[in-house]
């Protein structure tokens, strides 16, 4: 199945090496070489992905992520940084990136997780049509937010694939291997990542994160549900 592509990179020489890598596995791929082109580009057309360079000319890729998360939260999107800092690492992923690769990173690695983001948004794992509860919490995955106290909290395409595997799995470990599987398609990512991103789900789900009732930490194992605090 082709894809509809938009890849925002300022090198011209890795640009071109990824947008034929892009279109040999048959997708569709637009380029831009900065900010301001990349932003004009999302503003006349919708994309099934997003490969945005964090350091760009005129807006960076960060505030690329920030623009189009307040109007689309479903497209998955992935981060390219040459930066060791963790920081920009998850403030991508707080502002709702769905993963990153760092600079000099494998061409065969991109490639794999461009593929499993693509197979999760062509399989819909992302966009649950059931609703369901988690004690006095609403979840509703289709529209990709969960009530809680009163609050509507909005949830990432990654934390819905991610919540959606433990509410199936409710009750019993989630371990690093079945999220690596089920939600990154069996691509090579860090523990860091997937923590990363529990954490962020746990902040939502929980009145206090610090004490959690219903995501719980089975350290050395993995991830619990619990529905029923």
């Amino acid at each position: 199945m082709s894809f509809e592509l938009l890849l925002v990179e300022d090198d011209s020489s890795i640009r071109t090496v990824l947008q034929d890598a892009m279109q040999t596995d048959g997708h569709s791929t637009t380029v831009a070489q900065d900010g301001d082109e990349a932003l004009a580009i999302l503003r006349e057309r919708r994309f099934d992905l997003l490969v945005l360079d964090i350091m760009l000319p005129g807006p960076s890729g960060l505030e690329i992520l920030r623009s189009v998360r307040e109007q689309d939260r479903d497209t998955p999107i992935l981060l390219l940084t040459a930066r060791s800092s963790e920081s920009d690492k998850v403030l991508g992923l707080e502002l709702g990136a769905d993963d990153y690769v760092t600079k000099p990173f494998s061409l065969r690695e991109l490639r794999a997780r461009i593929k499993a983001l693509l197979r999760r948004r062509e399989t819909e794992v992302v966009a649950p049509t059931g609703r369901f509860s988690i004690g006095a919490i609403d979840v509703d995955l289709a529209a990709y937010e969960l009530r809680r106290d009163g609050e509507t909290h909005r949830v990432s395409p990654t934390e819905a694939a991610m919540l959606t595997l433990l509410y199936r799995e409710r009750g019993r470990v989630v371990d690093r291997s079945m999220f690596l599987a089920e939600v990154w398609g069996g691509a090579t990512i860090g523990d860091r990542t997937i923590d990363t991103h529990l954490l962020h789900l746990r902040k939502k789900l929980e009145a206090d994160p610090k004490a959690p009732k219903h995501l719980l930490t089975v350290h050395g194992v993995g991830y619990r549900l619990v529905v029923d605090a």
